[in-house]
C-alpha cells in the first residue's frame, strides 16, 4: 500500500484539512526543506512532532562545536548500528548536501580516525549501555591529534543516542523510504519477514522453524538451571520469564543480527556486527550488579 508507513493506513496520515497537524508539517517543511515520512507519521501527534522538530533542528542545523557534515556522519554511524537503512540513506544524502567528502561514504574505514574512535562507545550505547564506563570517555578526551573536546563529545553522544532512539521509531512505525530513496540505490533492503522479500522454499522455512524450536528448548534449560541457583523465585515468575523468552526467540532471532539482505551501504559503517544486546541479568557470569525494582 502507498503511504509513508507500512502499518498505518494512508487515510489516517495528516494532510490538508487537519489544521494543527498540517501546521506542524509545514513547520517541518520550512526547517528541513521537505516533509519526510517520519514527519508525516509523527504528524498524528502534532505536539510531539513540534517538540521533535525543534530538537532535530537544534541538533543538526544550529550552531554547535561539530561541523554539519560530521553531525550527519555520526547519525549514519548510529543508524547503521541498528541496521536502519532508512536513516542511513537519509543522512548520506544530507551529508553530501552540506559538503561532506563522498569518500567517507565508502565505509567507516574511510572516515577520519577521530570519527572512527566513536565506534566503541557507539556500539555500547546502541546495545549494552550499562557497560559504558568513565574510561571510555577518558580515552576519547585524551590529548592527541585525534582527541575530542568535551563540548564536541557531548554533542556527539547526544546525536548517537538520539538516532539510536529514532531508529526504533522508524522500525516501530514501519516507515517506508521516500521515492528518491526507493530508486536505484535501494537504501531500504527488504525485511526478511515481509511479503516483498524473495520467496523461499518450504524446506528453508522448515529449517528456520526447527532452529527456533531448538533455541527455545535451550533457553528453557538455561532457565531451569538458573532457577536452581536463585533463591525466592516462584513458579509463577519462572512461567512469566519463559513466556518472555519464547516471545523474544520467535520475534528476534540471531539471523536478524547478520541479515544477509543487509546491503553494503549500511554494513560498511558497522564494525564488529556480531556485537548486540545481551541480557545483563543473567546469573553465573561476571556482570554489573542489577537493580531490581520488583
Amino acid at each position: 500500500a502507498k503511504g509513508p508507513s507500512a502499518f498505518i493506513p494512508l487515510g489516517e496520515i495528516p494532510r490538508e484539512g487537519a489544521d494543527s497537524s498540517l501546521r506542524q508539517l509545514l513547520e517541518a517543511f520550512v526547517s528541513a526543506g521537505r516533509v519526510d515520512h517520519v514527519a508525516m507519521v509523527m504528524g498524528l501527534h502534532p505536539q510531539y512532532l513540534s517538540s521533535f522538530w525543534k530538537t532535530q533542528y537544534l541538533l543538526m542545523r544550529m550552531d554547535g562545536p561539530l561541523p554539519y557534515h560530521k553531525r550527519h556522519y555520526i547519525a549514519i554511524m548510529a543508524a547503521a548500528r541498528h541496521q536502519c537503512s532508512y536513516l542511513v540513506g537519509v543522512h548520506m544524502g544530507e551529508f553530501l548536501q552540506v559538503g561532506g567528502n563522498p569518500a567517507w561514504l565508502q565505509g567507516l574505514h574511510c572516515a577520519p580516525q577521530k570519527l572512527r574512535n566513536l565506534n566503541e562507545i557507539n556500539k555500547l550505547l546502541a546495545h549494552r549501555p550499562w557497560l559504558v564506563t568513565k574510561e571510555h570517555i577518558e580515552a576519547l578526551l585524551k590529548p592527541g591529534e585525534d582527541s575530542w573536546s568535551l563540548a564536541e563529545l557531548v554533542q556527539a553522544l547526544v546525536l548517537l543516542t538520539h538516532y539510536h532512539s529514532l531508529a526504533s521509531f522508524v522500525f516501530g512505525c514501519g516507515i517506508k523510504p521516500e521515492e528518491e530513496q526507493d530508486g536505484g540505490n535501494g537504501c531500504w533492503p527488504p525485511s526478511p519477514h515481509s511479503d516483498s522479500s524473495p520467496a523461499s522454499d518450504d524446506s528453508m522455512g522448515g529449517k528456520d522453524a526447527l532452529q527456533e524450536v531448538e533455541m527455545l528448548m535451550e533457553r528453557m534449560k538455561l532457565l531451569q538451571e538458573n532457577q536452581l541457583e536463585e533463591e525466592g523465585v516462584t513458579q509463577e515468575e519462572m512461567e512469566t520469564r519463559f513466556e518472555m523468552e519464547k516471545t523474544e526467540s520467535l520475534l528476534v532471532t540471531p539471523s536478524d543480527i547478520l541479515d544477509p539482505s543487509l546491503q553494503s551501504n549500511v554494513r560498511c559503517f558497522v564494525e564488529d556486527p556480531e556485537f548486540g544486546y545481551k541480557d545483563f541479568t543473567r546469573r553465573g557470569e561476571q556482570a554489573p550488579p542489577t537493580f531490581r525494582a520488583q
